[in-house]
């Protein structure tokens, strides 16, 4: 299921953007563009596309774990851009991931309606779609999200319960990181010591070793979403599928948040984030760890 060539704006959520779709049809006043980046304005105000604000993911997970920021403070940032639970958020970034960051995070406040530019920024760039400099689009803050907040708390779950769902036939922790990490060779991260993996994941695979934002088991050279069904595939081999309840986790959150939208695009009906990864379960000496290829 390659839904990168749907129109930007149609009855159905569950969609990527095409690049040249949005070039071609822009989007209307019900919705909004944002590109959403870490310590990125400068860029932003260099060279954006027409049309977007900005929104910094340090507005949306706080250190030293680098969580989500608590419900009060999450509701505050989307009110202050504009966007109430119908809202029609359109997301892109220089780094995906942190557009997938955002995107499961808007979905788990309860905004319906949350879709990915397919291939971001540097897909925009390389098919020569026109540039704007300056400050962008100032966001129009409201006061009403519209439905009571957090609207999809299951999209999201702490140590406690990432504990519980792997005590269950039915449930599945998928790591999304790379071999090496996964396997205990590396951490991945220089701020994270720690090396190997929450005892009884399932490998959900990430991307080029060495590499945390990369997630090119995911992707096409051009950074675009592989069909669906290849992902399904992918996962099938390691066990994870639609019929269980999965929580896709990596070592903060920005991988495995690219993983949840990629089920939540499936229809998937039971996923969620776990939301610490292995930074915060590998932060307690009795949590179970696996250390070692499986």
């Amino acid at each position: 299921m390659n839904l990168s060539s749907a129109p930007v704006l149609t009855a159905s959520p569950r969609q990527l953007v095409a690049p040249a779709a949005l070039a071609r049809q822009g989007w209307d006043a019900g919705s909004l563009l944002l590109e959403v980046g870490c310590n990125g304005h400068a860029q932003f105000c260099a060279a954006h596309i027409p049309g977007a604000a900005y929104l910094d993911t340090n507005t949306l997970e706080t250190p030293p774990l680098f969580n989500k920021v608590p419900d009060a403070a999450l509701l505050a940032v989307l009110l202050a851009h504009g966007i109430r639970h119908d809202t029609s958020v359109i997301l892109y970034g220089r780094n995906p991931l942190a557009a997938a960051r955002a995107a499961h995070l808007m979905l788990y406040a309860g905004v319906r309606d949350v879709r990915l530019l397919d291939g971001g920024h540097a897909a925009w760039c390389a098919e020569g779609h026109p540039l704007a400099a300056g400050p962008g689009r100032q966001p129009e803050g409201i006061d009403d999200f519209g439905v009571p907040f957090p609207g999809r708390p299951d999209f999201l779950i702490g140590t406690a319960q990432a504990k519980a769902l792997l005590a269950r036939p039915d449930g599945v922790l998928a790591s999304i990181r790379t071999w090496s990490e996964y396997s205990g060779a590396t951490s991945g991260y220089s701020y994270i010591s720690a090396r190997g993996d929450i005892a009884d994941a399932r490998w959900g695979r990430a991307g080029r070793e060495g590499d945390v934002n990369s997630m090119s088991a995911y992707q096409g050279p051009d950074g675009r979403m592989l069909p669906g069904a290849a992902i399904e595939a992918m996962w099938r081999e390691a066990g994870i599928h639609a019929g269980l309840e999965t929580a896709f986790y990596c070592g903060t959150g920005w991988r495995a948040s690219l993983a949840f939208y990629h089920a939540w695009l499936l229809g998937w009906p039971r996923i969620a984030v776990y939301d610490g990864g292995w930074y915060e379960w590998s932060s307690d000496p009795a949590n179970p760890v696996r250390r070692g290829p499986p």
